[in-house]
């Protein structure tokens, strides 16, 4: 079994961190400061506790003056390079975390800091805050980041500015309108980085979420302009293809006239959890010509209230020549995960093309 992610924080990890601190901060107590770190309330300490609870015993051995602390936090961190430390080690959150904490109150020595450190360990979650209480202001700066010649701050750019970044605070502002975020992502939809190019997808489709117009603008202007761009469209489009918008299909030539399912039928009409519920079908072009087919089911699960709430599952999306007829044998496991919760009792499967629901089933889910 693979050890807690709290267990990042370990000696090790402190004893290499207290060695760097040692050589930057001047007067640094190691002794001192890993006492303070292993309290007695450690080991019960989860991940984000322990990321936390190192940057507050960090503050109080760093200077009073928030402007020398970021100083020797950049020191710290080429010491840390200097020893063979390598970038984006996830246990380094409390970087950010630091500034967050603690210099929220210093706009320009935090913005200069967030820079520096996501080349190290990435800042997304530490500039939401800063977005929050400056606005407009954090998000000029960040369009100034999306063309730095460094491809983590151009990153942070558009990562941090998520409208729903997962796990992260929400920017209602952003919710509500998008617009500021777009020169942003403007800049990126071409980055010669993928790991941009797949922040720039994921922050369309949070906006798909709450303006899909605004998203059909941008597949609409940006459509043909290269390989990577046309690929973040289609990343940015998956909630708006998974929920079978119209105008998005029709963009993307998804049409599922003359697209037939056949002989769709439950293999297992009664799943038990922790095994998997089976299907079959067939489907057959019976257009004249070939015709692009995006293959999808969803899986009504039972819901706590006793309603049913619908998931979608791509399959594929490919060209079925004229007549082609292709069989397809598919499984759902119900496997119990810390983060899903099944509800027993009657459940659906159906078969969806191109947007367009063709076939329901409906199957039981016993313990």
């Amino acid at each position: 079994m693979a050890s807690p992610l709290k267990n990042l924080y370990s000696p090790a990890f402190y004893n290499r961190l207290s060695s760097a601190l040692t050589a930057t901060v001047p007067g640094f107590d190691e002794q001192k400061f890993v006492q303070n770190i292993f309290v007695p309330e450690f080991d019960s300490m989860e991940l984000k506790e322990r990321m936390k609870h190192t940057s507050k015993v960090l503050h109080h051995f760093l200077p009073a003056a928030y402007p020398q602390t970021i100083i020797l936090i950049k020191k710290t961190i080429a010491q840390l390079r200097g020893q063979g430390i390598g970038e984006d080690g996830l246990a380094y959150m409390f970087l950010p975390d630091y500034i967050e904490t603690y210099g929220i109150d210093d706009f320009e020595n935090s913005v200069e800091a967030l820079e520096f450190v996501t080349q190290f360990v990435s800042c997304e979650f530490a500039v939401r805050p800063f977005i929050l209480k400056y606005g407009n202001d954090m998000i000029l700066r960040m369009q100034q980041w999306s063309l730095h010649e460094s491809h983590k701050v151009r990153r942070l750019a558009s990562e941090g500015s998520r409208p729903r970044l997962p796990w992260a605070m929400g920017i209602p502002f952003l919710k509500k309108d998008p617009a500021s975020i777009l020169p942003i992502l403007e800049n990126l939809k071409n980055d010669p980085s993928e790991y941009v190019r797949r922040s720039v997808a994921n922050s369309l489709n949070d906006i798909a979420k709450d303006h899909p117009q605004v998203v059909l603008e941008v597949a609409k202007s940006w459509s043909g302009l290269s390989a990577e761009t046309d690929a973040v469209i289609k990343h940015g489009s998956r909630t708006l293809l998974k929920q079978g918008h119209t105008e998005i299909l029709k963009h993307y030539g998804l049409d599922d006239t003359g697209i037939v399912v056949k002989d769709f039928k439950l293999l297992t009409s009664v799943v038990k959890i922790g095994e998997s519920l089976a299907f079959s079908f067939s489907i057959r072009n019976e257009n004249p010509t070939e015709q692009r087919v995006r293959l999808e089911y969803a899986v009504y699960y039972k819901k706590q209230n006793g309603q049913n709430t619908k998931k979608v599952y791509k399959i594929s999306e490919r060209v079925y020549p004229a007549g082609a007829e292709v069989a397809i044998i598919r499984k759902q496991k119900f496997v119990l995960i810390s983060t899903r919760k099944f509800h027993l009792g009657d459940h659906q499967v159906s078969i969806i093309i191109n947007g367009a629901e063709k076939e329901l089933a409906s199957f039981e889910l016993e313990a």
